[in-house]
């Protein structure tokens, strides 16, 4: 029996000699990377704090010290700890817990979290409210160095430095946000690390924290000495702990970007590899752009990968590509700043992300008509089977309602690269495009789009009319071949192109011999483009009915079961479609 089968709470392993520990530790480390392969996750993240996790519950008691890691990225070590070994361990319990924290599986863990630079700031409101209410017990915040570039990390550390009582932020300080951290503060932190914390210069000093170097992030008996001399704490203090991205597999130390995040054994590499794909075709034809006019800009906030910027790409784009860290406020605002002064900035991030921005979009952006471009990239489509923190679901509906914001949907390859080019030529406001999900498309979707607000009806028909916006639009085909099949209607079909506004004119046109129009959308339904719809046609005899995604948080739910249970599938939409009819 392995130590690690005996682990089932975090108090199996306070008992633990610092042999057995590193013994354990790298059991840890050869279970990370068998599931990590199986499965596909986040590596290096979590092989890189496989000893500090350790070292955390062996002298620390969760749950009533309280954990926050940031991102969680590098929960699965805490996970395992903690009771959810088997999610590890037994390839039938793959896919039983989340990637990352959530109270709703264990007590040790306080939040759900996936976006980054927040743990300071939970975590001291945790501090705040056992003050408050005169109880005791530690608050650790785990902020990793990339994390560190945003700005909420900043304010966080800024107010918990002025608690006045117990508050440990442990700094996991591995030289890497996913990409190579960008930004004036990593030079100061590579002065800290080569100086041993000795730097006359320091930040976090500077903060009015007090602060504690630990040089070699993977040595448990440090870990543990220190750990030991921070807990119980009266005052807030840093831990600044160096450690190495990957630790423990050589081809994940040597190549940290790309084993981030690492794909499962079953993802067919070849395949992929034979398509076409949208994040690869955008970031070809930015950089012909680029190239082209030195104005053209592209910004990402620590993500280059979502949209096809690989480590070759960033340095043949040189000084016109942008990676301001995590701070996605910052990359919208300074977006603004380079529209303003005749720059031509397009701003690339993943949906779920440009949540975190939503100021910055509607005052710097929209109410100054800014015209900086924004590519939304949906993490595994719109609806999708994602973990809830990841979802991409929501940003056209935020979108949509920001005014003198247009929102543009492109349904293939073609209508994309005419949309940037239209967009990065035009002066009077933002724009957003919305990336397909899914295969990339190549098929006729209409006329060329050229920048007008109109409807594309590509087949026409009557009684009922489909619209399917963006990536739906293959839906609306497949919908209006079986309409035809099983009810013998043949249906108009309509390419939207763009969701923050309505082509009255075509819906107007609609009424004539029209009883129902259909609307299909890649993406939450409240705020969205089918309710547009559905309002224009309010005071009229036309019935719309709207096909997309409830209100709802979805965690990891299988697409078969949201196809199910939004009615995506043409087969689905015919039977609600024949309901309407017949009533």
């Amino acid at each position: 029996m392995s130590l690690l089968d005996t682990i089932k709470a975090p108090k199996d392993i306070k008992g633990m000699s610092i042999e057995e520990l590193k013994t354990l530790a790298q059991e840890i480390r050869d279970v990370l990377i068998t599931r990590v392969t199986a499965t596909g996750g986040h590596m290096a993240p979590n092989l890189g704090f496989v000893e500090a996790t350790l070292a955390l519950h062996y002298v620390f008691d969760s749950p009533k010290d309280k954990f926050v890691f940031d991102v969680s990225h590098q929960s699965y070590i805490h996970k395992m700890l903690t009771g959810r070994k088997e999610a590890f361990t037994d390839p039938a319990s793959y896919t039983k817990y989340s990637g990352y924290t959530n109270p709703n599986e264990s007590e040790h863990d306080f939040f759900t979290i996936g976006h980054t630079s927040t743990a300071v700031s939970l975590a001291s409101g945790l501090a705040k409210a056992r003050d408050l209410k005169g109880e005791t017990g530690n608050v650790v915040a785990i902020l990793g160095d990339g994390s560190l570039s945003g700005g909420e990390a900043m304010e966080g550390l800024n107010v918990s430095a002025t608690l006045g009582s117990n508050f440990i932020v442990l700094f996991n300080d591995n030289d890497m946000s996913i990409a190579p951290n960008e930004g004036g503060l990593y030079p100061h932190l590579k002065e800290l690390r080569d100086s041993k914390g000795k730097a006359s210069n320091n930040f976090f000093k500077a903060m009015g924290l007090d602060y504690v170097f630990i040089e070699d992030g993977h040595n448990l008996d440090d870990l543990i000495e220190v750990f030991k001399a921070v807990k119980d704490t009266n005052h807030p203090v840093v831990l600044h702990v160096v450690t190495v991205k990957g630790k423990g597999l050589p081809a994940a130390e040597a190549d940290k970007e790309s084993y981030h995040y690492i794909m499962g054994k079953d993802f067919d590499v070849d395949a992929y590899m034979k398509e076409d794909h949208y994040d690869e075709i955008i970031a070809t034809h930015l950089l012909a752009k680029m190239k082209a006019d030195k104005t053209v800009v592209g910004l990402t906030a620590g993500v280059p990968g979502i949209a096809g910027f690989s480590a070759e790409r960033r340095a043949e784009a040189g000084k016109q590509f942008i990676d301001v860290g995590i701070a996605e406020e910052h990359m919208v605002a300074m977006a603004a700043g380079l529209a303003k002064n005749g720059a031509k900035p397009v701003i690339l991030d993943a949906g779920t992300f440009l949540q975190r921005t939503y100021d910055q979009l509607t005052q710097d952006l929209a109410l100054n008509s800014n015209p900086a471009t924004i590519i939304s990239f949906p993490l595994g489509g719109g609806i999708s089977s994602m973990d809830a923190t990841h979802s991409s679901a929501f940003d056209m509906a935020m979108m949509n309602n920001i005014p003198n914001l247009r929102v543009l949907s492109p349904a293939t390859k073609e209508e994309l690269i005419a949309m940037l080019d239209w967009s990065l030529e035009q002066t009077d406001m933002p724009v957003m495009i919305r990336v397909p999900g899914g295969k990339v498309q190549t098929y006729e979707a209409g006329k060329a789009f050229i920048g007008t607000l109109t409807n594309e009806v590509t087949a026409q028909g009557n009684t009922v009319a489909i619209l399917g916006l963006g990536a739906f639009y293959d839906l609306g085909l497949r919908t209006k071949e079986a309409l035809q099949a099983q009810l013998g209607i043949e249906a108009t079909l309509v390419n939207p192109r763009l969701s923050s506004e309505v082509d009255e004119a075509t819906l107007e046109s609609l009424k004539a011999n029209h009883s129902l129009v259909v609307t299909l959308e890649d993406g939450v339904l409240d705020g969205g483009f089918g309710e547009k719809v559905a309002r224009f046609y309010g005071p009229t005899d036309v019935k719309v009915l709207t096909i997309g995604m409830k209100k709802e948080v979805n965690d990891r739910v299988p697409m078969k079961e949201l196809v199910a249970r939004y009615h995506l599938s043409p087969e689905l939409i015919v039977e609600d479609i024949k309901a309407i009819l017949n009533k």
